[in-house]
């Protein structure tokens, strides 16, 4: 391998790596986001549910 095939190697694998790995620890410290608006209650209908219209 060429120097430059090893430097493009190295350079792809720090960034794949490196951001699987701030992704982890990111998601280690913030498991679950508190910012989401509350959720509807669950419709235990039997096919689709009602309606819901943006009006």
């Amino acid at each position: 391998m060429t120097p430059l095939a090893i430097a493009f190697l190295i350079g792809a694998l720090v960034i794949v790596w490196g951001g699987l790995a701030a992704s982890i620890l990111f998601l280690r410290r913030r498991p679950e986001r508190d910012d989401y608006p509350s959720g509807g209650e669950h419709d235990e209908r039997d096919g689709p549910g009602p309606v819901e219209r943006d009006s």
